[in-house]
């Protein structure tokens, strides 16, 4: 919440500039904020009182601290029988604004205004002026909706031409409330902005000071006023802004972050060209060579090959920090306004010299840019190279492809570069850079590269989706199809990258849709003996990901597709590869709810013994899968649970499990071991066993999660009711308190 206070802060520096608003009298800042200061919320809240009040102009204070003079002649006696019957009006006027009656008010208003138009042109009139502005924005905050009617009309005429372009307009209308109303941060703020807009940079502090006079937690206004420093370059003054901003709202840090950011870059920029003037004026032979370079390189009328060898050796001659300074400084990306080179580049079809002149250019513009941010970001500001890009990548000329992707890597290996790229037109990359997978040589790898690097940006999502399912999609099936045909470790990754979509629903819920796709991944699988390559596996193991991704998902293609689909899985539990197996275990324990037909299939082939298996020799990892796989087979199947009782007589592979620390396998554990104790035999079978101990803990409260409790106690009492035998072991362990409050959960089971 916003406190009021009066703003000073000697860390930054607050200018004196005499302020629009109080020109016409002459009143310190300090003079016409005191009245009123901005609360929580917005609103105005009375300061406390000093010690010799401002009154209305003309009124001596009648108090005690501050007595009258002696009264001396008939000329002061007059006077002072003014001075009392203008504090009659006064007293009459403040009673009439506080009328509940609406007409009262109104006449209030109108004689407050025609005594204010009454007031002189001396000094000690403009100082009863001050005075009287002063206790006028008392009256009207306190009593007056007109003004504030007319002071909303009046921002939102500013705001109207602020967002039309006509910025000198808004500062006029924001202005004119200002005059209404003098203590309205967002009036000084909106006007901050305007002055923003037509590089007014100490106006637009001025007004952010004055914001913050009325609001000290005012956000906007430090970071306007954040902004007005960074364009005069007073870089420790724009970061202290930026700075407060963080320690009003902690929550505010990735605005925080970005402008920290520009401003280091700024700051940056602003040293590496003075470093370059300096070389320049010292006679620096790389600044002379660059710039006769791009001299030559711009004049008109010369053949395509003179082009091409000059922005090679241009290309060169910009390899150090330094010449990629000289480079900017010499306005060296206006190259593209040569009507040849731009032409070359700008081609739909290529002819091989105009392909060797973009791929010099490509080249030029990868040593501009190589950890320069500025120089990207002025790159990606030329329309050419921003259109292009996308054409360049499918073009088809592997050439330009290969040096096209390694100038992209420059920015999407880092931050500020993804950003600088995320405000293009982005929506047809995945698929053009999906389609390197088919390349045979590096440009595939540099494409999943640079995949992954945006991959994880929600702008990047986002613009996804345009062409996902008419673009996207189709290309990664028909990828898939021919897996054995394409590079597999790019293809692996590929399969990362859209498991990774699948983190956005909408995306995800039109990948799980697809029966195509679907498809496409069991005919995958379904190529995959052990003696497969390793690459082959790899997008095996990818697609087994993908698949869990997408079965997070319910719906109709996945509950028809559900047998297959866990029959390729089941074939794949003898693989070598241990991961593989344990991702085919998590799919199985994903589909199987899909489908009772499904459930039965695996039950069959053998599935209870598969797992009870991998629980006794698995990690966590492959236990969690294998447990949670067990208890939907003995939820549904009477024969998984004959199957789990015949291969584990004693149930001892499930008792150890209800010593895990691991939660979900004790939960998983009791609701196995419940529905087993539904077989004859299967409770004595436990007898003597630590099984009642194990349960008690459980049910008792030593796990935390409540489905944890229930399962426990369920187990609990199912094993008591068909083994009676148990409960000795129950009262000796004082649960039958337990067992009792367990049995509620018997006739839901």
């Amino acid at each position: 919440m916003c406190h009021p206070f009066y703003f000073h802060n000697p860390a930054l520096h607050l200018h004196s500039h005499a302020h629009p608003a109080r020109a016409a009298s002459g009143a310190s800042p300090r003079q016409r904020c005191r009245g009123f200061e901005s609360g929580p919320g917005g609103s105005r809240c009375p300061l406390a009182v000093p010690r010799c009040p401002p009154v209305s102009p003309g009124v001596p204070s009648l108090s005690p601290r501050c007595p009258p003079a002696m009264l001396r002649d008939e000329d002061t006696e007059a006077d002072f029988q003014r001075f009392l019957r203008r504090v009659d009006d006064v007293t009459n006027l403040l009673q009439g604004l506080s009328s509940p009656d609406s007409a009262v008010r109104e006449k209030a208003i109108a004689e407050t205004e025609k005594k204010l138009q009454e007031q002189g042109g001396s000094r000690e009139e403009e100082e009863e002026e001050s005075r009287t502005t002063l206790n006028r924005t008392l009256i009207n905050t306190s009593g007056s909706a007109r003004a504030e009617a007319v002071d909303a009309a009046l921002k939102e005429q500013g705001n109207e031409a602020f967002r039309a372009g006509d910025f000198a307009l808004a500062i006029q209308r924001y202005s004119q409330g200002l005059e209404k109303l003098r203590d309205k941060q967002e009036l000084y703020t909106n006007r901050a902005q305007a002055y923003l807009k037509l590089h007014e940079y100490e106006k637009a502090i001025s007004d952010c000071e004055w914001a913050l006079k009325c609001n000290k937690n005012c956000l906007k206004a430090y970071f306007l006023m954040g902004k007005a420093h960074l364009a005069l370059q007073r870089f420790p003054e724009c970061r202290q802004c930026y700075e407060k901003m963080l320690q009003i709202d902690p929550q505010k840090e990735n605005l925080f972050k970005d402008c920290v950011n520009e401003a280091r870059l700024e700051e940056k920029r602003v040293r590496d060209e003075e470093r370059a003037e300096r070389e320049a004026q010292a006679g620096s032979v790389a600044a002379s060579s660059i710039q006769e370079l791009l001299q030559r390189i711009s004049s008109p009328g010369q053949d395509i090959l003179y082009y091409t060898g000059g922005i090679r050796l241009l290309a060169e001659a910009v390899h150090s920090c330094t010449g990629q300074t000289f480079f900017r400084t010499n306005n060296g990306f206006s190259i593209l306004r040569n009507e040849t080179v731009r032409g070359a580049f700008c081609a739909e079809s290529k002819s091989p010299a105009e392909v060797e002149l973009c791929v010099s250019l490509l080249l030029l513009f990868q040593a501009a840019c190589a950890g320069n941010e500025e120089n990207q970001r002025l790159l990606l500001a030329q329309p050419e190279v921003s259109a292009q890009l996308a054409e360049l990548l499918s073009s088809g000329t592997a050439q330009l492809q290969r040096e096209t992707l390694a100038l992209i890597s420059l920015y999407s290996e880092h931050e500020t570069g993804r950003r600088l790229l995320l405000r293009q037109d982005l929506s047809r990359w995945l698929q053009i850079l999906m389609a390197f997978v088919k390349s045979t040589d590096a440009r595939a790898d540099s494409a999943m590269n640079i995949l992954s690097d945006l991959i994880g940006e929600e702008r990047f999502q986002t613009q996804c989706r345009a062409m996902f399912s008419t673009g996207v999609l189709p290309l990664f099936t028909q990828l898939l199809v021919c897996a054995r045909q394409v590079n597999q470790a790019a293809l692996a990754r590929a399969v990362g990258v859209l498991g990774s979509l699948c983190a956005d629903v909408g995306l995800r819920a039109q990948l799980a849709r697809s029966r195509e796709c679907w498809q496409a991944c069991l005919q995958l699988l379904d190529g995959c003996p052990d003696a497969s390559s390793p690459g082959y596996q790899l997008c095996v193991f990818a697609v087994l990901g993908l698949m869990m991704n997408l079965l997070l998902e319910s719906n109709g293609t996945i509950q028809d597709l559900a047998v297959p689909i866990s029959g390729r899985c089941l074939a794949l539990l003898s693989h070598q590869d241990g991961r593989i197996v344990t991702r085919s275990i998590g799919v199985l324990s994903r589909v199987l709810p899909a489908s009772p037909s499904a459930v039965e299939e695996v039950v069959r082939a053998g599935v209870v013994k598969k797992m009870l298996k991998f629980l006794k020799a698995g990690g966590q990892l492959t236990c969690s899968y294998a447990i949670k796989t067990l208890s939907i087979c003995t939820k549904s199947s009477r024969r998984a649970q004959e199957e789990l009782l015949k291969w584990d007589k004693r149930l001892q592979v499930l008792l150890k499990l209800l010593e895990a620390g691991d939660e979900l396998l004790v939960g998983n554990a009791a609701f196995c071991l419940s529905q087993c104790l539904l077989l004859p035999g299967a409770a004595s079978a436990l007898l003597g066993s630590s099984v009642v101990q194990l349960l008690l803990r459980q049910a008792g409260g030593d796990a935390h999660r409540t489905s944890v409790q229930q399962n426990s106690a369920i187990a609990l009492g199912r094993l008591c009711v068909a083994e009676p035998r148990h409960i000795q072991q129950l009262r000796k362990l004082n649960g039958l308190a337990i067992l009792n409050s367990s049995m509620k959960y018997l006739p839901s089971s």
